[in-house]
């Protein structure tokens, strides 16, 4: 038994040490995310404990002042479908047409249809309702998880992605990634302090939105492996042959 435990380790390690430090990191946030979801769907519906929301709520009201009001919805509204149907659209032509990077065009419309679809059936399968007193105006719909936060993810997530894999300058990179991550931050609370969504939502639609970035883009790049190991050499073969 010693012996079976102590080479199971050996191999283990040695696992380890053939992953990058990159997709350890990846690796541990998918496995984070799926369970932070599932911790706060098991507190908010299995336990019916939602304390932290309203906590979250009475935190915020002294914040509210005309002026954070209009940032907010400034704010709200880049993670809205007004806005990220059209900037989903460009950065498909942009690898379409001036990039010519067939597989990103590709990997973007998995990544923004699919995370839409996973929030429909989500806020369906648990059909929470919103809170009864939003800060300015009623929003139909369900609540959890928080659509805005999981579609930011989703889409912000994927040009943190792409700036990663494409911007050289190391300083630029750390700079852009560091500004899609506030965005994404400030477009969930802007929901909470809105008083649309519940903090609860808005972490649940981050760790969701997470998962299916990581998903997506892993199936993707899996896929693109695929073809370019099985299709490229026979494409080489037929156009050696005399």
């Amino acid at each position: 038994m010693r012996g079976f435990v102590k080479n199971t380790a050996k191999k283990f390690w040695a696992t380890l040490t053939l992953l990058s430090v990159e997709l350890i990191i990846i690796l541990v946030l998918f496995v984070l995310s799926f369970f932070v979801f599932v911790f706060i769907a098991r507190r908010i519906f299995w336990q019916e404990k939602d304390e932290f929301d309203y906590v979250v709520f009475d935190f915020m009201k002294p914040l509210i002042n005309e002026l954070r009001t209009d940032t907010m919805e400034f704010f709200t509204f880049l993670g809205t479908h007004t806005f990220l149907i059209p900037m989903n659209f460009l950065l498909i032509a942009y690898f379409l047409f001036i990039k010519r990077h067939r597989w990103y065009s590709i990997t973007i419309p998995v990544v923004s249809l699919g995370g839409v679809l996973l929030m429909f059936i989500l806020k369906n399968l648990f059909g929470r309702p919103r809170p009864g007193d939003p800060l300015l105006r009623t929003v139909s719909g369900l609540s959890f998880p928080s659509g805005h936060a999981l579609v930011s993810v989703a889409f912000y997530g994927l040009l943190i992605y792409l700036v990663w894999q494409n911007v050289s300058h190391k300083i630029l990179r750390w700079i852009l990634v560091f500004l899609l991550i506030l965005l994404i931050l400030i477009i969930g609370v802007s929901r909470i302090y809105l008083r649309v969504h519940y903090a609860s939502d808005v972490l649940a639609g981050f760790a969701m939105g997470l998962l299916w970035l990581i998903l997506s883009i892993s199936v993707v790049r899996k896929i693109e492996g695929y073809t370019r190991k099985e299709i490229a050499p026979s494409i080489d073969e037929t156009t050696t042959t005399p």
